[in-house]
């Protein structure tokens, strides 16, 4: 008697129902990402300007950021930098095999802006210094100048992808997906 053969789900082989959605937005993230810093480094010209004032509390600054978020470990060899890099590809790896067995739209949407901005910011590692944030939030209180960390577009759209991730996870009580007992 011939066994029956097991076919693997899709998601076993890195593509699942919604891989193509998220995919979508992962290459929209990179690709606007990507335009923006282009655009205000070369025809914007923002490193020849230097601080330009957006709003009160918003300015364009130029910083070539050699670390991680928040400019933690800054790397500045060759060893470090592939560490780096070796690092952020392991970890798409891991959110690309965790995007191929997502069942919402929304787990499906905040793994594709984390991998777009991690690409965005990789990407800024092969033809710039580091990668280019920009973005400075400031505010004065009570005579005290406070500063944010300079960020990037890259950055905003990690964030988010991980705020929709926190919110599903809190709102779905933890039910979905998850196997029931016997």
């Amino acid at each position: 008697m011939a066994e029956a053969v097991q076919r693997k789900p899709a998601s076993a082989y890195g593509w699942g129902r919604l891989s193509g959605f998220g995919l979508a937005v992962a290459i929209l993230t990179c690709g606007l990402d990507q335009a923006l810093k282009f655009y205000l480094l070369l025809p914007f010209g923002l490193a020849e300007r230097g601080r330009v004032a957006l709003a009160p509390f918003v300015d364009l600054v130029l910083v070539w950021n050699t670390g991680i978020s928040y400019g933690l470990f800054p790397q500045e060899g060759l060893l470090g930098e592939t560490a780096l890099f070796a690092f952020k590809v392991a970890a798409v790896i891991f959110l690309w095999i965790w995007l191929s067995r997502a069942r919402s739209r929304l787990t499906a949407l905040s793994l594709g802006l984390i991998i777009g901005g991690a690409f965005g910011n990789a990407f800024d590692r092969f033809h710039w210094p580091g990668v280019m944030d920009f973005v400075l939030l400031h505010a004065e209180i009570a005579g005290q100048s406070l500063k944010w960390y300079v960020f990037n577009l890259a950055d905003v759209a990690i964030v988010a992808g991980v705020a929709g991730l926190l919110y599903e996870s809190l709102h779905s009580g933890g039910s979905r997906g998850a196997a029931k007992a016997p």
